[in-house]
């Protein structure tokens, strides 16, 4: 595939939010809100030189020289869908990821995590999101467009792809999703340690109350021995606690 874009690149996937219910809820009308949302994601991101990877339903893959232009036509993209007026009054909310990368270029098009990141991150977010990755995040530096701000989300793990930072971009006032993003949070080594420790715990309970050769302890000895193991791990998570914050 010639004429994309090279080196390092910004990647935008697109999708709409609900498309089924829409199509099931209009019916034959729905033909006309699909051409007025490709018309207006096509035009928001040509005009900021975005290039048209690939479009599969509603969904849309585009490549950036830039990431400022990347989200600039996001931007734009979603200040247009919010003031649209739909067939039939309905409300068309487009979530949207946003990642940078160096990605190899083959004779069908980009290759490498760059891409698949890129994606996870948009399947992650709510309809009306506009999600980055932390990279993006970094290149935008304070130079965000007007009525733009950032809310940090935290580390996620996408599918396949873990410990992902991810910021959303808030458009003219609007507040963060209350919703979690679709994903789990990613595991901080607090609670990695809590979750040994917890298994530990369960050994120990085995051994309180098996003994040798499978005979069954005395019930006085194995609750002396759960009181024992449970204070020694608060003890310990105490200190864990202490030492993170």
């Amino acid at each position: 595939m010639s004429g994309l874009p090279g080196g390092t690149v910004t990647f935008v996937f697109t999708d709409v939010e609900g498309s089924t219910r829409l199509l099931q809820e209009l019916g034959d009308d729905f033909a006309e809100l699909a051409r007025e949302h490709r018309r207006i994601v096509r035009e928001a991101f040509g005009a900021r030189g975005g290039t048209e990877i690939d479009t599969q339903g509603d969904s849309f893959f585009f490549s950036f020289p830039r990431a400022r232009d990347a989200v600039g036509a996001a931007v734009d993209a979603q200040r247009t869908l919010r003031g649209h007026t739909w067939p039939h009054g309905v409300e068309v909310r487009v979530r949207m990821g946003l990642h940078t990368g160096e990605p190899s270029l083959g004779d069908e098009g980009y290759l490498g995590i760059d891409v698949v990141r890129a994606a996870r991150i948009s399947a992650a977010g709510h309809g009306g999101q506009i999600l980055v990755s932390e990279t993006t995040r970094a290149l935008l530096g304070n130079q965000l467009p007007d009525g733009v701000q950032v809310h940090d989300l935290g580390q996620q793990n996408l599918k396949d792809i873990q410990h992902e930072h991810i910021y959303e971009l808030s458009v003219d006032g609007a507040p963060a999703a209350s919703k979690p993003l679709k994903t789990e949070r990613a595991d901080t080594i607090e609670s990695r340690f809590e979750e040994r420790i917890n298994a530990y715990v369960e050994r120990q309970l085995e051994q309180a109350l098996v003994g040798p050769g499978s005979q069954v302890r005395s019930a006085a000895s194995g609750l002396v021995m759960l009181v024992m193991v449970v204070v020694a791990i608060v003890a310990i998570v105490l200190i864990v606690k202490l030492a993170f914050f």
